[in-house]
């Protein structure tokens, strides 16, 4: 074969090669951030699957239902609506059972989770003396859409539930306002980093912060959850990152919690578990590096990307307790 025929040749298979890499990352990313409005489970999570279980994956994709809320909580809660960008929200709201309260906190889930996996956090913050505020983001949960953006509109729906809380004129619920009475944020990973750009870049400003698990940027975790699976990311992790960004309208390499927490100026609470396959020590080490106001941090041993007061319940209510008593 001649020299040139050669070269067109190769040229052709690299185009190829280029062209199915593409079409695989868009049609991943449109699983990832698109939920369906079907039954179902949501697929495992990466390091749980078996050899087989994660080629088949990187074959066809995850499976994404829209998640669904579970039980409401124990304690008496009003379903409230609030008005997002991203269209309705559905929320719960509930004052603690006995004298006036310390302040709220606004509750913030997980990518692919909804309000009512944080009952037991609220739960503890009303025994502490504070409203709460469960909060279902955009096309999760009971919310309005079947889209996830993984923390970057999801900051446009912390935006609104603080306005809402903020509002002393609201008529539709019997809330207290919230004038005088500090406003708390509590986030967990994809509620976390909407939190955080929310107060950099949408111009909010709580009382404080409570941060469990964010990620550093989009472009890193893309590559954790590669490396979760042991394969490389390399170039697919970035052509997933963006895709993802291209269809749903935003710059994906630009979600940076990294950067965002050089404009945090409310005191936060960093909370991490040092066997986390999703979030890195060198990421948290970065956040908390960059947060520009008073801050903790606490990191909860052997633990993954999960809640923290299941394995070290005295010790998670211990950081929050006490890093609350220091705010009044």
């Amino acid at each position: 074969m001649q020299r040139p025929q050669r070269r067109r040749w190769l040229l052709l298979l690299f185009l190829g090669l280029f062209g199915a890499m593409n079409t695989v990352a868009f049609f991943h990313a449109w699983r990832f951030t698109h939920f369906s409005n079907e039954p179902g489970l949501h697929s495992p999570n990466p390091e749980q699957l078996s050899p087989g279980q994660k080629l088949w994956l990187l074959l066809t994709g995850i499976r994404n239902p829209k998640p669904h809320n579970g039980a409401k909580p124990a304690f008496p809660v009003e379903t409230v609506t609030i008005t997002s960008p991203n269209g309705p929200l559905e929320a719960w709201y509930a004052r603690p059972d006995s004298g006036r309260a310390r302040g709220t906190v606004a509750l913030f889930h997980g990518y692919t989770s909804s309000k009512s996996h944080l009952t037991h956090e609220a739960g503890f913050f009303r025994r502490l003396g504070y409203n709460v505020l469960l909060v279902d983001q955009a096309g999760n949960g009971n919310s309005a859409g079947f889209r996830t953006t993984v923390g970057y509109r999801e900051a446009d729906d912390v935006a609104a539930a603080f306005h809402w809380l903020n509002d002393s004129t609201a008529t539709k619920t019997q809330k207290q306002p919230t004038e005088n009475q500090p406003l708390i944020l509590y986030g967990v990973s994809m509620g976390a980093v909407a939190i955080l750009r929310a107060e950099a870049e949408l111009g909010i400003h709580p009382a404080a912060n409570i941060l469990e698990c964010p990620y550093g940027n989009m472009r890193q975790t893309a590559y954790n959850r590669f490396e979760s699976m042991h394969v490389p990311g390399f170039p697919m992790a970035d052509l997933l990152v963006f895709w993802g960004g291209v269809q749903n309208g935003f710059w994906a390499f630009g979600l940076n919690a990294e950067r965002y927490a050089t404009q945090i100026h409310a005191p936060t609470l960093l909370l991490w578990g040092t066997a986390d396959p999703r979030v890195s020590r060198a990421e948290t080490d970065a956040i908390f590096a960059h947060l520009a106001g008073p801050k903790a941090r606490h990191d909860f041993p052997g633990v993954g990307h999960q809640p923290y007061w299941q394995r070290y319940a005295a010790d998670w209510e211990q950081q929050i307790g006490q890093f609350l008593a220091r705010r009044r």
